[in-house]
């Protein structure tokens, strides 16, 4: 079963970027779903960004569309989340997941996993001048 460890959070001022890795140890991430998951304080879980293992596509939540990319380093078995133009609603707990289950994207909610899911620990952002 593959294992995943987030890093790279840390504190940034609004209109700032960060770069975010989720490092895979054992199965290459091509053989899952893939995604990143934020949660803020008291606050729902929110699907930022997924990728589909049937065909590559990669998906957005409206929140992060056009300021947040995933992409895979490959060599590295990583999945990276470089976010541009921070804002105070970027801040939260920044989790990846890897899944074998069902990868669904709604847009008003972002990525959902249904099925057995593996998630990292997480790795904490914070947006704050």
């Amino acid at each position: 079963q593959v294992q995943l460890v987030e890093s790279g959070g840390d504190l940034v001022q609004p209109g700032g970027s960060l770069r975010l890795s989720c490092a895979a140890s054992g199965p290459t991430l091509s053989h899952y779903h893939i995604g990143w998951f934020r949660q803020a304080p008291g606050g729902q879980r929110e699907g930022v960004s997924c990728i589909s293992s049937l065909d590559g596509s990669t998906y957005y939540a409206d929140s992060v569309k056009g300021r947040f990319t995933t992409s895979v380093d490959k060599a590295a078995n990583t999945m990276i989340l470089q976010m541009t133009r921070m804002n105070a609603e970027d801040a939260g707990n920044y989790f990846c997941a890897a899944t074998h289950g069902v990868l669904r994207f709604l847009p008003t909610s972002g990525c959902v996993f249904d099925g057995q899911t593996v998630w990292g620990r997480g790795t904490p952002v914070t947006v704050s001048s």
